[in-house]
């Protein structure tokens, strides 16, 4: 997986996933067993444990791997199995004056985060992993490198979250400072940046924005060096936020990225425009927000509220 440059998350989630299939069939090992045991164990999955199709294909997805690139099964055909039908779900968004009353019980790091995942429409792994080298003052943009699918791309920078990017950046380059004062030169790259760039953990430009207070060990090299702080630590602050505001809805931190994406069509902004933004491949994935916008359908008046302006309906109680 390190060879295909898979994500560490992709490689913890396949790992995971592979153990769970050895162990449902009793400890066999996999090159014993074949398409009619993976067919019982992704039906298993859906019949027993209740699991969503998109859990299913994960887990279909670290089984190909495991039979293809390990053990160089291509020969492998699958049976079929139970599938879970896939449901069409509308995401949360909130509303303007929901999303300033959750801003409002925010503060400091985690305030940043929200200001840039509803500013910029990033996902909350994007915003953690912006290094200084990534932010353009001058341009007013942000690089999003190696986002969703391994893509690069270009977003706006908020106006309104420049002070406290500043400040974030002069606390990593305090925190870089100090590391390297007490020999401390690794920082993480992907790829092969790493053997490109020898000296870049001695330099600021690749210091993350979100840098953590502590020093970790890095599980690829080993080495100990400054990460990013953990995405936890702004889910957790989001909640409380959330809860503070009177806020019923089933949100969380990426229902500020789809607030940003319906926002913004309900602004008027062309669609395509918000797909580049967002690093959708294709326009259909976001047109799912054309569904949640408060225009069309959505933005007619119910025949019942023009009776209650015109005074026919019944004074209450």
């Amino acid at each position: 997986m390190r060879t295909g440059h898979y994500s560490l998350q992709t490689e913890r989630a396949y790992w995971s996933w592979i153990r769970h299939f050895i162990r449902f069939h009793r400890m066999r090992h996999p090159a014993s067993m074949g398409s009619a045991e993976i067919s019982r164990f992704l039906t298993y999955l859906v019949m027993t444990r209740n699991v969503a199709v998109n859990t299913q294909q994960q887990a279909l997805s670290a089984l190909v791997f495991l039979y293809k690139k390990v053990l160089h099964r291509e020969d492998l055909v699958l049976e079929e199995w139970v599938t879970d039908k896939r449901h069409k779900r509308l995401p949360v968004v909130f509303s303007r004056q929901e999303a300033a009353n959750v801003i409002a019980h925010l503060q400091g790091t985690a305030l940043l985060a929200v200001l840039l995942m509803y500013g910029a429409g990033l996902r909350l792994i994007e915003t953690l992993r912006l290094r200084v080298k990534d932010i353009d003052f001058g341009r007013n943009d942000m690089t999003i490198r190696e986002g969703k699918g391994g893509k690069d791309r270009i977003t706006l920078l908020p106006q309104t979250a420049i002070p406290l990017l500043q400040s974030h950046i002069e606390r990593s380059g305090t925190l870089h400072q100090e590391a390297l004062a007490s020999g401390v030169e690794f920082v993480h790259l992907p790829g092969a940046l790493a053997r490109k760039y020898p000296n870049a953990g001695k330099t600021l430009a690749w210091q993350y924005v979100f840098a953590s207070h502590q020093l970790s060990i890095d599980p690829l090299s080993c080495n100990r060096g400054r990460h990013h702080i953990q995405p936890r630590t702004i889910q957790k602050a989001v909640r409380q936020a959330i809860h503070k505001a009177g806020i019923h809805k089933h949100a969380s931190c990426h229902t500020f990225r789809h607030s940003f994406a319906t926002h913004l069509l309900e602004g008027g902004y062309d669609i395509r425009t918000v797909q580049e933004l967002l690093g959708h491949a294709n326009v259909n994935t976001t047109m799912i927000y054309t569904h949640v916008l408060n225009k069309g359908g959505r933005g007619v008046h119910s025949p019942v509220d023009a009776l209650q302006t015109s005074g026919t309906l019944p004074p209450e109680g």
